[in-house]
C-alpha cells in the first residue's frame, strides 16, 4: 500500500501521548508532526479519530515538505477543535502510516470570579482594620515601647523634667495649675517647674531663664492668645524661637483649639514650618480625658520617666553618690506637697525660710522659766544636728551638674 512505509515514520510532535485539561468553551489545536526517509516509496496520509471513530479526511489541515538536506520528508497535521459541549471531549488519535499519536482531552471546571472577589474584599477589610488599629493604637504602642525600651535621660544633673512657661491670664493659670500640673505630676510622676514671667525680656534670655531651663529636660510653652501678646512674641517671634531652640531640646508648644483658628499671629505658621525641631500640640474639647491622644503625645515628647523606689532627693545625685549637703541635705524644700494656697495648687514658689517659733508663755508668773527652757531646747537641738564632713569635698563627682552657686560677700566683689 502506498500509505504504508517499510519503516514507520518518526513522530516528532507530540513527543509522547499528551493529556490536556480544558474548560468548556475552549478552543484547541492538536499538532501532529512526523518525519520519514525520502527514499521510502510511500505517501502517508494522516487520519484523525475520536474515541475510535474516523473524523473524515477534511477535518484537519495537512502540510508536507522536504527537510533541508532533502533526504527526509516532514508532515504536519493540525486538528482544530471547539469544545462547546461535553461530547467534544475524549481521546483523539493521529494515524500516519503505521505510527500513532494520542491526545486525551478532559474537562475541568473553570474558576469563577466569586472566589477572587471574596478574596479581594477580605484583603480590603483586613487593610481597613489594620489602618483603624494603627490610627487608634499608634500612640499607645509608641508610648509602651518608649517606656520599656526608650533612652534614659539620667545622670544629666537636671532637677526637673519640664519647664512650663505660661501667661498670667486667669485661664492660662487655671489650665497649667489645675490641669497640666496635676496630670503630669500625680498621674505620670513628672516634676515641673512653673513660670509665668516673660521668658525673653527684650528678646534675649535672662540669666534666671538660662539657669532654670538648664535644670529642666524639656521646655513647655502654653501658647495662648494672652501669651502671644508679650513683647517678644509681637516684635521678633522668629528670633525668640531660635533662642528657645538653643536653650532646650525640641521645645513643646501647646495651643488651644478654641483659639487656634482665630489666631492670626505668624507664630503658628512658623511652628508648622519647623515641626521637625518643635512639638506642636492642640488642646481640644476631648483632651480632658486622661486617655486622650493629647496626653499620650505630650508624654512622648517628655523624657522617659524612671521611678526610684525608696530613694530620697534627686535620683541623679543619688546615682552619682553625691554627698553635697547643698544638694540633698534637707531637700524637702523642693517638694511643694505641703504648700497650701487659697487659690489652689500654684506650683513651686522656691525656698521658704522660716524663723524659729516664738516661745509660748503658759502664765504670767513663769516668763523666765519658759525662756530658760526654750534656750535649753535650742541648745539640745543644736547638739543633735549632724556634723557635716567636708574632708572629701575635692573628691566628689560633679560631672552631672550643670549649675553651680558661688557664695561671696560684698568685700570679695
Amino acid at each position: 500500500s502506498p500509505d504504508l512505509c517499510s519503516v514507520p515514520p518518526e513522530i516528532l510532535v507530540p513527543a509522547a501521548n499528551e493529556t490536556l485539561e480544558l474548560a468548556l468553551g475552549s478552543q484547541v489545536a492538536l499538532n501532529c508532526t512526523v518525519r520519514w526517509v525520502a527514499a521510502e516509496r510511500c505517501e502517508p496520509v494522516p487520519v484523525w479519530t475520536k474515541d475510535g471513530q474516523w473524523l473524515g479526511s477534511k477535518s484537519s489541515q495537512d502540510t508536507a515538505w522536504f527537510a533541508q538536506n532533502a533526504s527526509e520528508w516532514l508532515l504536519t497535521s493540525i486538528l482544530q477543535l471547539n469544545l462547546t459541549h461535553d461530547a467534544d471531549f475524549g481521546v483523539f488519535a493521529c494515524w500516519v502510516s503505521n505510527a500513532t499519536a494520542t491526545f486525551t482531552l478532559r474537562r475541568v471546571e473553570a474558576a469563577g470570579h466569586m472566589p477572587a472577589v471574596l478574596a479581594a474584599l477580605l484583603v480590603l477589610a483586613l487593610l481597613v482594620l489594620l489602618a483603624g488599629l494603627y490610627v487608634r493604637c499608634r500612640l499607645s504602642v509608641l508610648l509602651w515601647y518608649r517606656n520599656h525600651y526608650g533612652e534614659l535621660e539620667i545622670n544629666d544633673g537636671k532637677l526637673y523634667d519640664a519647664y512650663v512657661s505660661h501667661a498670667t491670664a486667669p485661664d492660662d493659670r487655671k489650665f497649667v495649675h489645675f490641669i497640666v500640673k496635676p496630670q503630669l505630676e500625680n498621674r505620670y510622676g513628672y516634676k515641673l517647674f512653673l513660670d509665668e514671667q516673660t521668658i525673653l525680656p527684650n528678646s534675649e534670655p535672662s540669666a534666671d531663664l538660662i539657669m532654670n531651663v538648664s535644670r529642666c529636660r524639656r521646655l513647655i510653652v502654653v501658647l495662648s492668645v494672652a501669651y502671644l501678646e508679650q513683647e517678644w512674641c509681637n516684635s521678633s517671634f522668629r528670633e525668640g524661637l531660635w533662642r528657645l531652640l538653643e536653650l532646650s531640646k525640641k521645645p513643646i508648644f501647646i495651643v488651644f483649639e478654641s483659639q487656634y483658628r482665630e489666631i492670626t499671629h505668624p507664630a503658628i505658621s512658623l511652628l508648622k514650618q519647623h515641626r521637625s525641631t518643635v512639638t506642636l500640640l492642640v488642646w481640644r474639647a476631648g483632651s480632658m480625658t486622661p486617655s486622650s491622644d493629647f496626653w499620650k503625645e505630650l508624654c512622648l515628647a517628655l523624657p522617659r520617666k524612671v521611678s526610684f523606689q525608696g530613694t530620697m532627693g534627686d535620683p541623679q545625685t543619688q546615682l552619682q553618690e553625691d554627698k553635697d549637703p547643698m544638694l540633698i541635705l534637707h531637700s524637702s524644700y523642693l517638694d511643694s506637697g505641703g504648700d497650701l494656697h487659697p487659690d489652689g495648687d500654684l506650683g513651686l514658689r522656691g525656698c521658704v525660710f522660716r524663723s524659729p517659733p516664738p516661745p509660748r508663755i503658759s502664765g504670767l508668773g513663769a516668763p523666765m522659766a519658759s525662756a530658760a527652757g526654750t534656750t535649753e531646747d535650742t541648745q539640745r537641738q543644736d547638739s543633735q544636728r549632724p556634723e557635716l564632713d567636708m574632708s572629701d569635698l575635692g573628691l566628689r563627682n560633679y560631672g552631672a551638674r550643670t549649675d553651680f552657686y558661688c557664695l561671696v560677700t560684698e568685700d570679695d566683689i
